[in-house]
């Protein structure tokens, strides 16, 4: 009987074979949403159900960003094969316009104390209200879907279609009275321990992540650069370095180096062109600045063409990503502090060049005459940096090496006589 007892605990104290510890992805979201977090977020979520973890929790801390990339990440969350949880965290942190999309598609929604979410009213690119007509249009079909969302995971519906409409803000505390999250949870394995048991709407998920080994994943490096480069002000900056540099290898051909740094930038530029939405006539502005301040070089505009082109490139600059959200449109400040610096340099070169071009010769006879070169191979002489061709008024024979002194200039033969 003993025996039985002990064979019965031992049973009882050892865990069945399937009750391994669970594995969890924390997926670090700390950045825009645009195309590259999309990318980033969405592979993440795929190789969560890959590699078989128990579930994935994205750590969220977004101001907000591109509506289409926002919509992808939401499907990407709402298809993925495993639980999705997101934590607003840690504190400080906000989800902000897009960000409440990403949050309300959730499984299970929790915050840290100290967060907030909301302000999802769509403006445009300067932060302003968009045209009345399409205001409407927009802002009926982001609170539907919003609504949405928050129905079928069972929120709350009224503050999913006051943040589109009012952006309507709530710190941690007002959305759980609310019911517009799961949880407050100060850290992520206090978010898995608070899951436990619950079961999800509308996927029926039964959370038992309490304990859950959890593994962090943060944006890579490459996808962190690429993030950099999505900046309006940046990409524009590159497309102007491109095409001074290409157009300085076609001016200067065999310099090489200019040509391909401007290669490079106008490739990264053109990849910021396919992200971002641009206008077209901010595109057709930037060219004909840069024309214009090419042509001012070789015609007497009395720096007329120069000041065109000058406001072509700020307008142009600014127009460039104007149908962008507002966290990607370019800064008015640095344009015109960018213009006033190029038009100033520009100035300068061209004020230079005028200097050259109206200096007097200094090859003339006068000027040549009496300066001391030296013989080169084929009759050859070097003098004052240049070669010249040369001979002697006896027609005496140059050797290699020998001193000469300039006598004259004729055409562009020297007559010179050895020193």
């Amino acid at each position: 009987m003993r025996a039985l007892l002990l064979v019965g605990a031992f049973l009882v104290l050892v865990p069945p074979a399937g009750a391994a510890t669970p594995r969890v992805l924390a997926i670090d979201f700390h950045a825009d949403v645009n195309p590259v977090t999309q990318d980033y977020l969405c592979h993440q979520l795929a190789r969560a159900a890959h590699e078989h973890y128990a579930a994935a929790v994205i750590v969220l801390d977004t101001p907000g960003g591109l509506l289409q990339s926002k919509d992808k990440i939401v499907l990407c969350e709402l298809n993925a094969k495993v639980p999705v949880l997101v934590w607003v965290g840690p504190d400080g942190a906000t989800a902000g316009s897009a960000g409440v999309w990403i949050a309300q598609a959730a499984d299970y929604l929790s915050m840290a104390p100290q967060t907030n979410m909301g302000s999802s009213t769509p403006i445009d690119s300067n932060g302003g209200n968009i045209g009345s007509d399409l205001r409407r249009k927009l802002i009926n079909h982001e609170a539907a879907s919003l609504r949405a969302l928050a129905e079928s995971h069972g929120r709350n519906v009224h503050w999913a279609d006051q943040a589109v409409r009012k952006a309507s803000n709530v710190t941690a505390q007002e959305a759980l009275q609310m019911n517009v999250i799961d949880a407050i949870a100060p850290s992520i394995p206090a978010l898995l321990a608070d899951s436990a048991g619950k079961t999800t709407k509308p996927r029926g998920y039964t959370l038992q992540l309490a304990g859950a080994h959890i593994d962090h994943v943060k944006l890579g490096f490459f996808a962190r650069v690429l993030n950099t480069l999505l900046d309006p002000n940046i990409i524009s900056l590159l497309f102007l370095a491109g095409l001074a540099g290409i157009g300085y290898e076609i001016f200067h051909p065999g310099v090489v180096l200019p040509g391909a740094l401007g290669a490079v930038a106008l490739v990264t530029a053109l990849y910021g062109f396919t992200v971002l939405p641009i206008t077209w006539a901010g595109l057709l502005l930037l060219l004909l600045g840069v024309a214009l301040l090419v042509t001012d070089l070789h015609v007497t505009s009395h720096g007329a063409l120069t000041i065109a082109g000058l406001i072509c490139l700020a307008v142009g600059a600014i127009m460039l990503f104007r149908n962008a959200p507002p966290p990607y449109h370019t800064s008015t400040p640095l344009v015109v502090t960018i213009a006033v610096v190029l038009g100033g340099a520009w100035a300068f070169a061209i004020g230079k060049a005028w200097e050259v071009r109206h200096r007097p010769a200094l090859v003339s006879p006068q000027a040549i005459a009496g300066s001391l070169g030296e013989v080169r191979r084929d009759g050859m002489v070097f003098v004052n940096g240049e070669l010249w061709q040369a001979r002697t008024a006896g027609g005496e024979r140059l050797r290699p090496g020998d001193r000469v002194q300039v006598e004259s200039l004729d055409g562009l033969v020297l007559t010179v006589r050895p020193v």
